[in-house]
């Protein structure tokens, strides 16, 4: 079920920063659907002519040429570029948007930017559209569509990745075939560890297996380019959520009593030598090849992060060579209460129709089919008669698909289409059983199945907590970046402090800092949208 897309862009700056964002602007969007003549007709809409639409999508920049790009444009006539940067998707989108070099759609995280774009006019309304044209979207979204309003009440965008999933997120993912040897009855997962068994489970490890073929291998690393992913382990083990709540008024989360806690622990475990040195400037693709070659024993994250590693160690060594997803329990907290699944229903990402997009009705048609449920079978599953059958009112795969993702799951979904184009994409199952994601949830995989075993119980739902600080281009966003900078920048130096009592006086430092910057002014913010929102989606 790697959804690499996105090692958690929406959800790392929830649990980094507290769910730092965008929010209150009122300004009217110039480009607006109600805006444009009403000439335009139903069999306008329902043309299918060929016709080309450009496509920002920050998750892929393949060419639209597969066996299911191709079906998508055999029932629609519509044709996709795909555009995406080989650099940073953020900048990228911060340059189109200055410079109104616009696509016809774009895909972008569902936070900050979102409302960057909104509050320039560069993506449109899209409810009357929906209304005439969309009537397999207000089905399959729902009470969504109502979630994702904007603070004037109209929608700008269509959730990607949307709808209620207890699916499993963080854990500490360990080497099953090392943990065998020095923690048999916790390999085979169910059993939680304490931190305190942790922390004892990696000094065995350093003592017993801390060299393979000469050369150190590091009891735990982390990736430094997904500081989210680390701390939201480790504060999901303390049962912490996106902020603190203290007597119904919501504060950043490091404000926590647990959060400190959390940190000093951590620092310990890297002064004991149990983590890599390295780890700071360990860039993503350095923590999977250490992973890959066998260097590391444990790491915090998203099960699926470590999806590329795996595939590397399962080939060269078999399926207990992976990692796997396990949970540790920070001291005091019930192992069914702990916070490591965060999930919002509303979705990953916001896919929108852009103010220079010469074609909205042509274009929510489209997006009507690939939102249907027809359309997700087409997306996820791929072209009846030649990737799945209809046995028995059932869909079924056939058996050399389910191989081929097996075999290498990047590469057959880039040459059959099948799950490239995660668009709207519906989580949960269709009308007749089958999950909408077939390589994902069709057959579990080991590691899925551990995940499962072992995290199931952690799953909370974040919606109510998603891009709740000032609207981005403000005094006060400004004000928000710099106290997520003090927060980012300490956080790491707590981390590797030489001794406990410089990491608490760092930690202390911090909330001075975060202070002096006026974070209890963002916190006011932060707690009038949550009533704002509170109000809307009632």
């Amino acid at each position: 079920m790697f959804n690499t897309k996105k090692t958690f862009n929406v959800l790392i700056s929830a649990v980094l920063m507290g769910s730092v964002i965008a929010g209150c602007t009122t300004k009217e969007n110039t480009a607006s659907s109600s805006d444009k003549p009403a000439a335009t007709t139903d069999n306008k809409a329902n043309d299918t002519t060929p016709i080309k639409m450009t496509f920002f999508d920050k998750n892929t920049g393949d060419a639209f040429t597969n066996e299911v790009a191709k079906e998508i444009t055999k029932r629609t006539g519509v044709t996709i570029e795909i555009q995406q940067p080989t650099g940073n998707p953020s900048e990228k989108l911060n340059l189109m948007l200055a410079s109104s070099d616009l696509p016809d759609l774009v895909l972008m995280d569902r936070g900050d930017i979102v409302s960057k774009y909104i509050a320039a006019g560069a993506i449109i309304p899209l409810d009357d559209l929906i209304a005439k044209f969309g009537p397999n979207v207000q089905k399959m979204y729902g009470d969504t569509l109502k979630k994702t309003r904007y603070t004037d009440g109209k929608n700008y965008y269509l959730s990607n990745w949307y709808g209620p999933e207890n699916e499993p997120v963080f854990g500490i993912n360990m080497r099953k075939d090392w943990l065998k040897q020095i923690a048999p009855d916790k390999a085979e997962g169910g059993k939680p560890f304490t931190t305190d068994e942790f922390e004892a489970l990696l000094k065995d490890f350093k003592t017993k297996l801390g060299k393979v073929d000469g050369k150190d291998v590091f009891p735990m690393s982390f990736n430094g380019e997904n500081m989210g992913a680390v701390l939201g382990t480790f504060k999901g083990m303390w049962g912490m959520r996106v902020y603190y709540e203290d007597n119904g008024t919501l504060k950043y989360d490091v404000k926590d009593p647990k959060y400190k806690d959390m940190l000093m622990y951590i620092n310990k475990l890297y002064r004991e030598g149990l983590i890599d040195p390295e780890w700071p400037v360990n860039k993503k693709q350095t923590w999977e090849q250490k992973i890959s070659k066998g260097l590391v024993f444990a790491s915090p994250g998203a099960y699926w992060d470590f999806g590329t590693p795996n595939g590397v160690l399962k080939k060269e060594g078999g399926i207990e060579k992976q990692v796997y997803p396990y949970k540790i329990v920070g001291p005091g907290v019930d192992p069914a209460k702990t916070t490591l699944g965060p999930k919002s229903s509303l979705g990953w990402d916001a896919i929108a129709i852009t103010k220079t997009n010469k074609n909205p009705e042509r274009t929510m048609k489209l997006i009507d089919f690939l939102a249907s449920e027809e359309g997700q079978y087409l997306l996820m599953w791929g072209i009846e008669g030649v990737h799945w059958d209809q046995k028995d009112g059932k869909h079924t795969p056939r058996p050399e698909v389910l191989q081929g993702f097996k075999d290498d799951w990047d590469n057959y979904a880039k040459k059959t289409g099948i799950r490239k184009w995660t668009w709207f994409v519906k989580n949960g199952k269709g009308s007749d059983g089958t999950p909408y994601d077939l390589p994902g949830r069709y057959q579990r995989n080991e590691i899925d199945q551990m995940a499962l075993k072992n995290l199931s119980d952690t799953v909370w739902e974040t919606s109510a907590y998603d891009n709740l600080g000032p609207a981005g281009g403000t005094p006060d966003a400004l004000v928000t970046q710099k106290i997520s900078d003090i927060m980012s920048q300490t956080i790491t130096k707590i981390i590797i402090s030489k001794t406990e009592a410089d990491a608490a006086a760092l930690f202390d430092k911090m909330l001075a800092d975060m202070k002096a910057a006026g974070d209890e002014k963002v916190e006011k913010i932060i707690n009038d949208n949550y009533k704002k929102r509170m109000d809307l989606w009632k």
